[in-house]
């Protein structure tokens, strides 16, 4: 599995994460709304820390820096 996420990406996923967290861990977010953010916001935690997002592949797209 070969990394398709630059830097940048993975730090907007983990702070899209932390955010959905803090809106569900201070009630502002509840019930279903809760749940569907909270499976995005564990998949980008996920594909954060591994650096590699299955959506990219068959686009072959990826957000690294070319060297």
């Amino acid at each position: 599995m070969k990394q398709n996420m630059g830097s940048t990406d993975r730090i907007i996923r983990v702070v899209l994460a932390v955010v959905v967290a803090v809106l569900y861990f201070t009630n502002l977010i509840s019930g279903t709304a809760a749940i569907i953010l909270g499976i995005l916001a564990i998949v980008f935690l996920l594909t954060s820390v591994v650096g590699f997002c299955p959506l990219y592949a068959p686009f072959k797209f990826s957000t690294m820096a070319q060297k």
